[in-house]
């Protein structure tokens, strides 16, 4: 086997692994490079190998970075199926199609640079077409039921408890009477989380490609989210102003409303209305209510005793541009959880751009934000920041709760691959900054790992 790491190889973004087992090729992931408009637009148009000698996509999990190039794929003639969990499978339905939208309207916003300068306009770098075309080829695959890829190499997902429907990919291998396992492990969730079921260990692996976001950082404990919360929104009910939370629409959103509902089960939080400000989470949130299966034991309790924390009649849905736009006429407190996470795109921007001056709001990061993005801007909290290619001043406060990352830190991800057991010829460091991934992968090889490799863009190895 020979694999080939094309994307969030010594970076957080672009998952793309390209996997050669004898004469079949397999895809591990096909996510969106995202970052500096210029770069990103580069990356994610040149797919650096012939879509069309792909047989099969394997999908750890539906966020952007992981599944947000999939349409590109299509468009340049991949045919064959593309396996994933049925949470998956329905969270890209809505994804992808959001993803197309956003793509035709930021093209839309520099063609019209691009026509002042007399330039030649660009095109967007997929359509809704594609989304069609792409979303026909999902094929939904069980947790835990081992699948037949092609002869000698079988697929089985286990659940890696990141987002809804997020596995871990478990290749089986037998090759001239010799048998081997690679495991995959997309984005590596964390135990004792609200809503979603705890990772599932996966033993007797002789090759690792792993995750490493939070390498060398560990995220503060569960019960210190609940009170950041709670601080945060009590400052902006004494002063009666906003609390602006970027938030990805998937995993993120349900967390905080989680959050909220346990403050106000608990009676310590005050009465504060709250705008969930983006179709894309109303329509994840509905794809959550339909996949139980996924729940933690938590949460079953929550919906056995009907207190569905994503259904609170404090939480006001909204999907119009008109109730968008009625949210900023608001008088008085108010919490607005918005799209996207990194503040790359989205209702959010509109929120920031009109509180981002008043040194009363608050704004929330509550994820983890990748270089040269405005989420990373805002962290750093540089004095000015620009929006829709407007320069703002940074007055309101920012605060940071990592404890909501959906991302296991540091000690998880070491206790995980512990608990995982010995064995480990070649581990594969990827989707990680550098700094983070450095000192993990030292980790890796103290736990018993024969050999760690962080591969460059590009790299070829041999397994």
């Amino acid at each position: 086997m020979k694999i080939t790491f094309q994307g969030a190889a010594q970076t957080t973004t672009g998952s793309m692994h390209h996997v050669d087992f004898g004469s079949k090729k397999v895809l591990l992931d096909c996510g969106l490079y995202q970052g500096s408009r210029k770069k990103a637009f580069e990356r994610n148009r040149n797919i650096p190998f012939d879509a069309k000698e792909i047989d099969a996509v394997v999908l750890s999990h539906a966020h952007i970075d992981h599944s947000g190039n999939l349409p590109s794929l299509v468009k340049r003639g991949f045919d064959g199926p593309i396996y994933a969990t049925d949470a998956t499978c329905d969270l890209c339905r809505i994804l992808l199609k959001d993803s197309a939208h956003i793509q035709e309207k930021d093209v839309e916003y520099v063609n019209k640079k691009r026509k002042k300068k007399g330039q030649k306009p660009f095109e967007p770098l997929y359509a809704q077409a594609d989304v069609d075309n792409t979303l026909i080829k999902l094929e939904p695959v069980a947790y835990g039921k081992p699948l037949e890829l092609f002869p000698g190499l079988n697929l089985t997902f286990k659940d890696a408890g990141h987002i809804l429907g997020s596995a871990f990919s478990v290749f089986d291998m037998q090759n001239n009477g010799s048998k081997s396992r690679l495991l995959f492990t997309g984005d590596i969730g964390r135990e004792a989380m609200p809503i979603l079921k705890d990772p599932e260990v996966v033993n007797n692996v002789d090759y690792l490609i792993t995750e490493s976001t939070y390498g060398n950082r560990l995220h503060p404990k569960r019960q210190d989210v609940e009170a950041r919360l709670l601080e945060m929104c009590n400052k902006v009910l004494k002063k009666g102003s906003k609390l602006i939370i970027p938030a990805f629409s998937v995993g993120r959103t349900q967390q905080i409303l989680f959050f909220l509902h346990e403050l106000w089960a608990s009676g310590r939080l005050a009465e504060i209305p709250v705008f969930v400000d983006s179709p894309l989470s109303s329509k994840a949130t509905r794809v959550h209510d339909r996949h139980e299966e996924c729940y933690d034991p938590e949460m079953m309790q929550l919906i056995m005793r009907n207190q569905d924390p994503f259904t609170m009649s404090r939480v006001n849905f909204t999907e119009t541009v008109e109730e968008s736009k009625a949210i900023k006429d608001v008088k008085g407190a108010a919490i607005i959880i918005s799209a996207s996470g990194m503040c790359e795109a989205g209702r959010i921007l509109h929120h920031l751009k009109n509180n981002v001056e008043n040194p009363d709001n608050i704004v929330l990061i509550v994820g983890f934000q990748a270089e040269h993005t405005l989420g990373r801007r805002l962290v750093e909290r540089r004095p000015d920041i620009r929006i829709f290619g407007e320069t703002h001043k940074l007055r309101a406060e920012t605060h940071s709760i990592q404890a909501l990352s959906a991302h296991a830190d540091r000690e998880e991800m070491l206790a995980y691959f512990e608990d995982m057991g010995p064995g480990v010829k070649k581990a594969f460091v990827v989707h990680g900054e550098p700094e983070q991934q450095e000192p993990f992968a030292k980790a890796l090889s103290e736990l018993g790992a024969q050999e760690v490799i962080i591969p460059a863009p590009g790299q070829v190895e041999e397994i």
